[in-house]
């Protein structure tokens, strides 16, 4: 019985961890999709630059590949298309 009940707290701990990855990767494309919607307004718009730069490069590193299976440039691409075609 103990066993189960290590193996259910160990399923519960886990989704914990994947839910908290979907919140930063959530967060961060939020964050990616702020920043193009003002770089389309004002270009030289500096912490819409930054914000961008800092979240391509959180996309291509290794925590976020740690965190999902996603394909950073397909997302990355995604996001500008969305953006572009909202303007």
């Amino acid at each position: 019985m103990y066993e189960n009940q290590k193996n259910v707290h160990s399923i519960e701990v886990d989704d914990t961890y994947i839910e908290l990855g979907n919140a930063i990767i959530l967060q961060a494309v939020k964050d990616y999709r702020r920043a193009l919607k003002k770089l389309e307004k004002f270009p030289e718009d500096y912490m819409a630059r930054r914000t961008k730069r800092e979240v391509e490069r959180f996309f291509r590193g290794s925590f976020f590949s740690a965190i999902t299976n996603l394909h950073p440039e397909v997302l990355i691409k995604k996001l500008n298309d969305e953006v572009e075609n909202y303007a």
